[in-house]
């Protein structure tokens, strides 16, 4: 069961909300650099494709639901996913009859082990991961505050559609290449460095598709991962709800 754990949070998390979040949450106390301005130009458009700059800063918190499976290990399960701007998230995992809680309360994560049955911080190579999706809409809203630095690589197609390609580099040196679909503005493809259940680093492709509007924000309601070219997981969003008015303590280590 810890395994399981394990990869459902680097497989889900890699795209919270479909947007990469920052890997470092003191970096704004570092000296800023400048993102190339065509790359900042293009990350513009895609958040008004979302809905625009305005209404995604009045968003404080989300949950959504949804279905999982699995592919390698022959499982499925559901998931409920909490988070509070601007650096706090919870996901409750239910699968073989066991409900698995990992969060971030902004300054602690933690998890629960099923091994021992009880909450506990969480493992250190698990940290940084979560840290990262805890960040929500901030690295797209305001990346110079945490140094979050976004170049443009050029124009590459995908599924026989043009397709903008996006490097975004956080402080840490941690790095994702964004493909941001040249028509919607919306993305469709994320490739990124993660780390699987093993504890080694593999190279991790995350699709989003079947982008529905809900409450005025445009979200892919469909993803699915793939591991170093294999079909790791895919899932389905089937509630999303936005400023619920979640409490800080629920974020807490229980």
């Amino acid at each position: 069961m810890k395994k399981t754990l394990t990869v459902c949070a680097l497989g889900f998390f890699l795209l919270s909300l479909i947007i990469l979040p920052a890997s470092n949450l003191n970096a704004q106390e570092k000296e800023v650099n400048k993102s190339d301005p065509k790359a900042l130009k293009i990350l513009n458009k895609a958040i008004e494709a979302m809905g625009g700059r305005k209404l995604l800063e009045t968003i404080e918190d989300t949950t959504v639901s949804g279905s999982m499976e699995l592919i390698t290990m022959g499982m499925e399960g559901s998931l409920t996913i909490y988070s509070k701007e601007p650096d706090k998230m919870r996901i409750d995992i239910e699968i073989m009859g066991m409900t698995i809680t990992q969060a971030y309360d902004g300054e602690m994560a933690w998890m629960f082990n099923p091994q021992t049955g009880a909450n506990e911080e969480m493992p250190e190579q698990m940290v940084d991961d979560f840290k990262r999706d805890a960040m929500g809409n901030e690295m797209m809203l305001n990346p110079e505050k945490y140094n979050i630095v976004y170049t443009y690589k050029d124009i590459e197609k995908l599924e026989d559609k043009d397709h903008h390609v996006l490097k975004q580099i956080h402080p840490d040196g941690w790095e994702a290449t964004m493909y941001i679909d040249a028509e919607t503005n919306l993305t469709y493809k994320v490739v990124a460095m993660t780390t699987n259940q093993m504890g080694v680093d593999v190279e991790t492709e995350s699709f989003t598709t079947d982008y529905q509007k809900v409450d005025g924000i445009m979200v892919a309601h469909t993803m699915t991962t793939y591991q170093d070219g294999e079909e790791f997981m895919t899932m389905t969003l089937t509630e999303i709800k936005f400023n619920s008015g979640l409490e800080d303590s629920m974020f807490k280590m229980e």
